[in-house]
Parts: structure tokens; C-alpha cells; sequence
């Protein structure tokens, strides 16, 4: 069972893409990934990393697989199931 913090979340992984890109060294901006992410095809608006981070935008499948690879960690980190 999951226990969901927000109700109103729009997604699962903010908080971990937001600690992930702050963890790494060096940190990876929000510019950074939006690079990151085009260069595996998923081309997404300059706010959108906010949003995700904010919970405030939904995360498709094609962009969860993108954002952890992007990142470098797994898909089971990123929605906090490890």
C-alpha cells in the first residue's frame, strides 16, 4: 500500500528528481536536465522540471524511464519504492 503525503500531488517523484540533481556532483540544474532529457527524446517546456519537482505536473512512463536515466538512478528510486 502507498501512503500518499499530498493529496493533491500530481506525481510521485519530485522530491527525489529535486534531490537527485542536488546530490550529484557536479549539481545538475534544471537546464541541465532539460538537455539531458532532449538528448534521449523527451523535449520538455523550461518550467516543467519546477512543476515536477512542485508536484504540480503529472510524469508519463516515457519521462519517468527518461528522468532516472537522465539522472542516473533507478526508476524504483525515483518513486521512493527503494
Amino acid at each position: 500500500m502507498i501512503f500518499i503525503d499530498n493529496p493533491n500531488a500530481k506525481n510521485l517523484i519530485g522530491d527525489r528528481v529535486h534531490q537527485a540533481r542536488h546530490k550529484s556532483k557536479p549539481k545538475i540544474t534544471q537546464t541541465d536536465l532539460l538537455a539531458r532529457l532532449s538528448v534521449r527524446g523527451v523535449e520538455l517546456e523550461k518550467t516543467t522540471i519546477s512543476k515536477i519537482e512542485a508536484k504540480t505536473r503529472p510524469v508519463t512512463d516515457i519521462e519517468l524511464v527518461a528522468i532516472a536515466d537522465a539522472l542516473g538512478v533507478g526508476i524504483l528510486w525515483l518513486l521512493g519504492r527503494e
